[in-house]
C-alpha cells in the first residue's frame, strides 16, 4: 500500500493548495479532480486538517509582512493627509486621530511586551527554586 499512500500525499498537497486558492471546497475539488464529498471527508481527518490550517496561517502571515512592509508608505500617506491644508477638514482629523491611535497601541504594546517579560523572568526564577 505504499504507493496509495504516496498518491494521497501528493493529492492532499494539490488539495490543499486548492482550498488556499478557490472560494469553495467544490471549487477546490474540481480544480484537482476530486469528488467533492472526498474533499469534505479529507477535512474530517485531524492529519489533513491540520495541515490545511498550517497552510491557510503561513497564508496569512506572508500576507502581513507584506503589509507591514508598506506601513511606511501608509504612514507618509496619512501624514500627507493630515497636514494638507487642501484636504477636507474631516479627513485631516481622522488622519490626524488615526496617528493617535497608532501612537497609543505602540505604547501600550511596548507596555505589554515589558509585563510579560518581567512575568517571564519571575516565572524561570520561580522554577528554579523548585
Amino acid at each position: 500500500m505504499k504507493g496509495h499512500g504516496s498518491k494521497f500525499g501528493r493529492k492532499k498537497e494539490l488539495a490543499i493548495a486548492a482550498l488556499l486558492t478557490h472560494r469553495s471546497v467544490e471549487d477546490a475539488a474540481r480544480a484537482v479532480d476530486l469528488n467533492h464529498n472526498t474533499l469534505l471527508n479529507w477535512l474530517k481527518i485531524p492529519a489533513f486538517l491540520k495541515e490545511y490550517r498550517a497552510a491557510r496561517r503561513e497564508v496569512v502571515h506572508q500576507s502581513v509582512a507584506r503589509l507591514q512592509q508598506a506601513t511606511g508608505a501608509a504612514g507618509t500617506v496619512m501624514l500627507k493627509l493630515m497636514t494638507d491644508p487642501n484636504v477636507p477638514a474631516a479627513v485631516r482629523l481622522r488622519a490626524a486621530e488615526c496617528v493617535f491611535d497608532r501612537a497609543i497601541k505602540g505604547i501600550e504594546i511596548e507596555d505589554i511586551e515589558e509585563r510579560v517579560a518581567a512575568l517571564e523572568v519571575a516565572a524561570e526564577k520561580t522554577d528554579g527554586k523548585r
